[in-house]
């Protein structure tokens, strides 16, 4: 069976025969589906995406669809036997397939593989089939879902850099006039995308047409001035000049003697000679990593090629700056790739060092503000952590001296991660989200006001000022809906579900299947979201603390994954299956929790357990941490979760540990 979305929905047997799929409900059930890409959609996200006003039985309806679409896939299958294609999982439904059977998927893993090995043949080839595979606009018969025009807008983007992709291979090969008409039509479509411009160029120069190349530039030039008031980046800067003195960059690779590299406006590593420079290449990953998704991990990797190519140059105000100009906002205190984040630490410390005393202060401002922006809290210890701390408190001075907004609120947001020295910190949080909403407006910047308002968000749900952060969580979206930025309702989403928790512990506030529900379907959205470091054991956490505002034990699904935060987790979910003497262990072999968002949360969980397994000595331990923080909610600085208030496992710590004269040896 094959499935299509590039274009109309539709599925074909293997014969190529069309399957009936029924009427536009189901098809938008499958084709929501195809985009999980294999990951379980709950049925509360299934209807919110299906009807904007829900109907009475939408969940019913909802079945009766996902049945009919059973039987028209899977024809043949026995009664009373499970389905294989369309499965129920957990509170959901996925699509189980074979990538190579839906076209959206051979698309972008066809792209994903040339962009991975630019040298390898058959790349371009690869990228032709699967371009044109491209029926017309995506989801074509669903022009009203909102999750639809989302991937559109997504898929349209990657078609544009597949293009281009295979261009740049082509060009790196030999080809050049036959490719002129296809590009010249590329760049009338997307007159803005300079990697456009410079394809045809470059065509055009191969083809023998230099004076039509350089005309080519002098129309994008002037494009971009009058429409855009910008100058042309490095790309086309260089170009013209390669152009203008015949330069052997120009030449195909085997001719030049040269690796082939990744084509203009390509994600991917920054090889030498390639015709993204550094800087180019880091400019293009910070736009990127707004967008969320597979765009955010991508810019990751290509920010750390472009400072990797830049110290090649042995040149450090270069290398300066384009470590420094990834100044994109972060919210969370643990790494999504911890790996990567120490290479651009230990790049920016190297920097540092070659720059020396005499570095321009606002150089050494975006490269300490660097370091205590990828040292996370979470993933860091010892002499790193207390490096980054400094690290953060020199940046922040020097920037104040410079009297400079935008340094400052990029080295507040290092202030703001490495604010979690201890518990109860969230005052402190909340007064540097305050200055970057203050700083982003006064000098438009539209990311940091983003950020601060997030702080602020954070904050406000840590002291239970649940109207507060609601403000502050509309404020947000506000701006991110202007300023193209779609991770924001992914967490304002979380935090509405945390305050759905917290007032479902009280009388006439929803049930606790229902937020429950809420939390499974908003963590499928923040899977997608291209944080994993933020992700991983998230949903775990988050349910425990629900069913701790309930009075009920740990839950002990094997299927949840706990990532970082097992060992908190492990002694309640061991005493949930009744294994005391193990949970006494595990409560013995827990660490202390990491200085970040949910240190709260941890030392609670371990207080939690010290208390049930009658451990007065841990007891003590953990209320010596939680003290300062009597007035916040364990979990609430995520904005995402809650396990109630610090003060209730507080008072159950000191009590367990004053039953023992507080030192007692059950910990």
């Amino acid at each position: 069976m094959r499935i299509d979305v590039l274009g109309a929905v539709r599925a074909r047997r293997e014969d190529g025969g069309e399957i009936a799929l029924g009427g536009p409900r189901h098809r938008e059930v499958l084709a929501r589906l195809v985009a999980a890409e294999g990951r379980m959609v709950t049925t509360d996200a299934l209807v919110g995406d299906l009807w904007s006003d829900p109907p009475t039985r939408a969940v019913g309806a909802l079945r009766t669809f996902v049945a009919a679409l059973r039987r028209a896939l899977e024809p043949d299958r026995a009664p009373r036997t499970p389905p294989k294609l369309l499965v129920t999982e957990g509170p959901g439904y996925a699509l189980r397939l074979p990538r190579g059977a839906v076209d959206v998927y051979r698309f972008e893993d066809a792209l994903a593989a040339a962009r991975r090995s630019p040298a390898s043949p058959g790349g371009a080839d690869a990228l032709g089939d699967a371009l044109a595979s491209w029926r017309g606009v995506p989801y074509a018969d669903l022009p009203d879902a909102g999750w639809a025009q989302r991937e559109r807008t997504r898929l349209e983007e990657l078609r544009s850099q597949a293009v281009e992709v295979r261009a740049g291979l082509l060009l790196d090969s030999g080809a050049g006039a036959e490719l002129v008409a296809e590009l010249a039509a590329h760049a009338g479509e997307h007159p803005w995308r300079e990697s456009a411009w410079a394809l045809l160029a470059r065509a055009l120069y191969r083809d023998g047409r230099t004076a039509d190349a350089l005309a080519t530039l002098r129309r994008a030039r002037t494009l971009l001035r009058e429409q855009l008031g910008l100058d042309p980046g490095p790309v086309l800067r260089r170009l013209e000049q390669d152009i203008l003195h015949r330069a052997d960059a120009l030449e195909p690779f085997h001719a030049a003697g040269r690796p082939p590299s990744p084509p203009a406006g390509a994600a991917g590593p920054v090889p030498e000679g390639a015709r993204l420079g550094p800087r180019t290449t880091v400019d293009l990953a910070r736009t990127l990593a707004l967008a969320g998704g597979d765009a955010l991990v991508l810019s990751r990797r290509d920010r750390l090629a472009a400072a990797e190519a830049a110290e090649r140059t042995g040149d450090a105000v270069l290398t300066a700056r384009v470590i420094g100009a990834y100044d994109v906002p972060a919210i969370w205190s643990r790494a999504d790739d911890p790996a990567q984040a120490g290479a651009v630490v230990a790049a920016a410390a190297r920097t540092l060092t070659a720059l020396g005393p005499q570095a321009p202060a606002g150089l050494r401002v975006r490269l300490l503000a660097t370091i205590a922006v990828e040292s996370r809290p979470a993933d860091s210890s010892g002499p790193d952590a207390e490096r980054a701390r400094a690290a953060a408190r020199e940046a922040e001075s020097l920037a104040r001296g410079l009297g400079d907004p935008e340094l400052l609120a990029f080295a507040l947001n290092g202030v703001f991660l490495q604010s979690f020295a201890r518990p109860g910190l969230a005052a402190r949080r909340d007064a540097i989200g305050a200055e970057l909403v203050e700083l982003a407006a006064r000098r438009e910047l539209p990311a940091h006001g983003i950020l601060g308002r997030l702080v602020r968000l954070q904050s406000a749900s840590a002291l239970g000022d649940l109207d507060g952060a609601e403000a502050h969580a509309r404020e947000a979206e506000r701006l991110a809906a202007v300023h193209e930025s779609p991770l924001v309702p992914v967490l304002t989403r979380w935090f509405r579900v945390r305050a759905d928790a917290a007032r479902s512990a009280g009388p006439g506030g929803p049930s606790a299947a229902s937020v429950a529900a809420a939390y499974r379907a908003a963590d499928e959205a923040l899977a997608a979201a291209g944080m994993p470091g933020l992700h991983r054991g998230l949903l775990p956490l988050a349910l425990l603390g629900l069913r701790l505002l309930h009075g009920r034990p740990a839950p002990v699904d094997e299927r949840l994954d706990w990532g970082p935060y097992r060992p908190w987790a492990a002694p309640l979910v061991l005493l949930a299956r009744d294994r005391a003497e193990e949970a006494r262990a595990a409560l013995a072999a827990t660490p202390e929790p990491p200085h970040d968002h949910l240190q709260e949360a941890l030392w609670c969980l371990t207080a939690h357990a010290a208390v049930l397994l009658d451990a007065p000595a841990t007891a003590a331990r953990a209320a010596d941490a939680l003290r300062e923080a009597g007035a916040e909610d364990a979990g609430a600085a995520t904005g995402m979760l809650t396990l109630g208030p610090v003060a209730r496992y507080l008072a159950a710590a000191e009590a367990c540990a004053a039953r023992a004269g507080g030192s007692g040896t059950g910990g």
